[in-house]
């Protein structure tokens, strides 16, 4: 059944949920940031400065940057696979994915990718990252074990954002052309399935509850939120979001779902029993489009990339 639910109407940005903790200074030009990814044993946070073509490594403790790596033009997804102390970044400038040493973070090699590589997932069990590519018909697959690209995915169009999901060891990755979910199977590498994602104009952003067996799928064009049932493989609810709905985290501990958009709307959820109930959506800053939750301590990171004439990263934490 179809929970026919909008979301709540913005508000301040007082209205969030979250308290502001730091705002930390960012190298580099004021300039747009993208994805992140943090590695929690090695307690750091890696952000995609698009815009300066480098990724910024945050130590979480202190918190201070780290370090930058730089080369990697038009940088959009970035993913840390920490058994193998390597940063993949998607060089969206050149289509390639550079591999970075997280020890020294230095360039250790380089896949071709897609036309526009943008979000990438990592299977720990395989040793293999998944590429979405916005502009091409197939994703790119990485060994890390040997640093080479295998045989891509055909998918039959442009893809959102793709997800390992440790739960079912599959991979889930948005047909964003096509308005599915595609299923695949790291061993074959091979698409077990495609699920219709109706009412969905471009979906993009992604997560996935393999525990609960559900996909949170951000849909650009049309500014919504869908929450897809894994198991019946039918839509149960959808809301209103910020305009251009684009990366989704997922706190853990506390259940709760952070939604970035475009136009700097911020929109919190809770899950409760299979289902998501709205908290609150207000504009937090222009182009807060792109959000991370540390497990450890339930932090989420904005990176903000015009703050007078500077980046920074807006560190908050929920509100008591």
């Amino acid at each position: 059944m179809l929970a026919g639910c909008s979301g709540p109407a913005p508000a301040p940005g007082s209205a969030l949920p979250l308290r502001q903790v730091q705002d930390l200074p960012l190298p580099g030009g004021a300039t747009r940031l993208d994805y992140q990814s943090i590695d929690p044993a090695a307690r750091r946070l890696y952000i995609a400065h698009m815009g300066d073509g480098t990724v910024d490594a945050v130590d979480l403790d202190k918190p201070a940057v780290d370090g930058t790596a730089q080369g990697t033009a038009s940088v959009h997804g970035v993913m840390v696979a920490p058994d193998r102390h390597t940063l993949l970044a998607a060089a969206a400038g050149t289509n390639e994915i550079a591999l970075i040493d997280t020890r020294t973070l230095r360039e250790t090699g380089r896949v071709k990718s897609g036309d526009l590589p943008d979000g990438i997932a990592y299977d720990p069990n395989h040793g293999k990252a998944y590429v979405s590519n916005e502009h091409d018909h197939a994703l790119t697959v990485i060994d890390l074990t040997t640093g080479k690209d295998r045989s891509p995915i055909e998918v039959g169009g442009g893809t959102g954002n793709v997800i390992y999901d440790p739960a079912s060891g599959k991979v889930f990755v948005n047909g964003q052309d096509r308005g599915e979910l595609l299923i695949i199977d790291p061993a074959t590498d091979a698409v077990t399935d495609r699920l219709k994602v109706d009412g969905c104009n471009g979906p993009h952003g992604l997560f996935i509850d393999g525990a609960k067996q559900l996909a949170f799928i951000a849909c650009e064009g049309n500014a919504k939120l869908l929450v897809l049932d894994l198991r019946s493989k039918e839509i149960t609810a959808r809301f209103d979001t910020g305009n251009t709905p684009d990366v989704l985290a997922f706190d853990q501990g506390l259940h709760r779902l952070y939604l970035a958009a475009e136009d700097g709307t911020v929109s919190v959820f809770d899950e409760r029993d299979r289902a998501l109930v709205p908290v609150a959506s207000a504009k937090l800053y222009d182009h807060a489009h792109t959000v991370a939750v540390d497990q450890a301590t339930h932090r989420v990171y904005f990176p903000l990339q015009d703050i007078n004439g500077h980046a920074v990263l807006r560190i908050m934490e929920p509100a008591k």
